[in-house]
């Protein structure tokens, strides 16, 4: 009998030899190549939606397969949408004042965890942005969500298939377990990690480079100038999406004493139910396990399951349990982050009180994640944006939907980044630009014969506010000349191709020694 951790090492082994082979073919493709090959890997996973969303919740018991289907359309159609235009392959832009080309190099195979809250939604993002990058990823998934992830995996290896490119581009270990997950986190080149907090520890100690995510244990602070009904209301649509299984979602709500009763009132008008007394102890004493970890037992579940499990009445049609909170650490479980039907509720007096409590609830588990706030004082909401330890601050919007990018201009994702302070290597929602590195071909800035001993001899100045050097024909890419620098920025639509360009002074044909430069980069791409 041959021992299952074996031939999950063995597994992931074979999968990873295989998208390193497949990988290097993918990336000599031409950006519109590419570009086709995520259009129909989107289109067949918007297709399938409906189909893997109710997988997702059959096989986990997390969520609702209503939310699930829009946030698997999230991750096909709307991501697709935001990035088929990106540029990510082959030369980027070129700047003519720094006579730099940047060209986009993919990292390789990608070990992509994928959280048992969000499976099949996070294989289709995480694979969209893979391939736009010039990736293969090879998915290691949560074991009580295999079966969901392995059918998502199947239908996007049937769009490879149909656009004639290696399926092995995509592909998920089926036979899950640590050290199968061990293995393939040391042989990839990036780990993009989404799951819990000892998942995404592990994937910063394996040695590869690694883009993980911490807890949201996510803040709404309605101010007193807020729109109390529309603000209790994208609350509750919020909390309630997919049964809170996001990390974005509100775990407390805080606001002032002054609004305090018609908030509540409001809350209990649109489905909130006040726990208190033994109903209360109850809940808490189903909340968490024994090491303080939420419980997987109502994890994704509604109030009125939660209720049953804790074994109390509540009325029907309850949304959301709800408990007002003093504290916020380890003995306060309403304090931390609840991927359910759970609600903390908080009473400050004024902003600068709400400012210190936010500050506090994100350091109890969700330090660099979001903040939502809801309020019509500006002053307030600079003051929280400049202060506040989060990567995303959400304003008037529902936080789930506005984190992953529904309700907002940010970048549709489920993989969202919490910064240094968080313990994460980024603080974007993650994009394709995040999953490849950028090249610089950097040519000289001085004039023929001109000593770099001293730079104001050179026409360069340190000093702020003076003009940059007059580009030389000769000196600088051809491309360069039609183009201003992206900076590697999230919009690439200054990309331009070479141009031809006059030759440099002594002979040098700069047009023909960057098309040798660009020919010789191809070949190790």
């Amino acid at each position: 009998m041959v021992d299952k951790d074996l031939l999950s090492i063995q597994e992931a082994r074979a999968l990873v030899r295989a998208a390193r082979k497949a990988q290097p073919e993918f990336a000599q493709l031409s950006q519109e190549r590419v570009n086709d090959v995520i259009r129909a890997v989107a289109e067949a996973t918007a297709a399938q939606a409906e189909v893997l969303a109710n997988m997702a919740v059959e096989e986990t018991g997390f969520g609702k397969p209503q939310d699930k289907k829009i946030k698997n359309l999230l991750a096909s159609e709307k991501v697709h949408a935001c990035i088929k235009d990106m540029k990510t392959i082959g030369v980027l832009c070129s700047d003519p004042v720094t006579k730099i080309v940047e060209i986009a190099v993919p990292v390789g195979v990608i070990a992509g965890i994928v959280p048992s809250t969000n499976p099949t939604s996070t294989v289709i993002y995480k694979a969209l942005i893979s391939l736009k990058a010039g990736n293969a990823i090879v998915f290691t998934p949560h074991p009580s969500a295999r079966n969901c992830i392995a059918k998502t995996v199947e239908v996007i290896q049937g769009a490879l298939r149909a656009c004639h490119v290696s399926p092995d581009l995509v592909s998920s270990i089926s036979l899950p377990s640590i050290e199968g997950t061990n293995e393939l986190m040391k042989m990839a080149d990036l780990i993009l990690a989404t799951g819990g907090p000892g998942m995404v520890k592990a994937a910063y100690s394996s040695g590869t480079p690694a883009l993980g995510v911490g807890a949201g244990n996510v803040p709404a602070y309605i101010e007193r100038s807020a729109n109390i009904e529309d603000a209790v209301t994208k609350i509750m649509s919020s909390k309630t999406f997919d049964n809170g299984t996001i990390c974005a979602s509100e775990q407390s709500v805080v606001t002032e004493s002054c609004i305090a009763d018609k908030v509540r009132a409001v809350m209990e008008a649109q489905g909130c139910y006040f726990l208190a007394g033994e109903k209360l102890e109850k809940v808490k004493r189903v909340m968490e396990r024994g090491n303080g970890s939420m419980n997987p037992a109502i994890v994704g579940r509604d109030a009125l399951s939660i209720a049953r499990v804790a074994g109390i009445e509540v009325p029907q049609g309850t949304r959301l349990l709800v408990s007002d909170e003093k504290g916020v650490g380890a003995k306060y479980p309403f304090s931390k982050e609840k991927l359910t039907a759970l609600l903390g509720f908080y009473v400050v007096e004024d902003w600068r009180e709400a400012c210190e409590l936010c500050t506090a609830l994100l350091h109890n588990g969700g330090i660099g994640h979001s903040l939502s706030i809801h309020s019509q004082n500006e002053e307030v909401i600079r003051e929280f944006g400049l202060k506040k330890p989060v990567s995303r601050m959400l304003v008037n919007t529902p936080s789930t939907q506005g984190a992953v990018g529904l309700s907002t201009g940010l970048f549709p994702s489920f993989t969202l980044g919490c910064g240094a302070v968080g313990g994460s290597a980024t603080s974007d929602n993650v994009t394709p630009l995040n999953l490849l590195n950028v090249r610089r071909v950097a040519y000289d800035l001085q004039s023929q014969g001109c000593s770099c001993a001293s730079s104001t001899s050179c026409g360069v100045s340190t000093m702020t506010g003076v003009s940059a050097p007059t580009a030389s024909a000769g000196h600088y890419p051809p491309s360069a000349m039609l183009s201003g620098c992206c900076h590697h920025g999230a919009n690439h639509d200054a990309v331009v191709a070479p141009q031809a360009a006059a030759a440099a002074a002594g002979g040098l044909d700069i047009n023909a020694v960057t098309e040798m430069i660009v020919a010789e980069l191809k070949k190790v791409l």
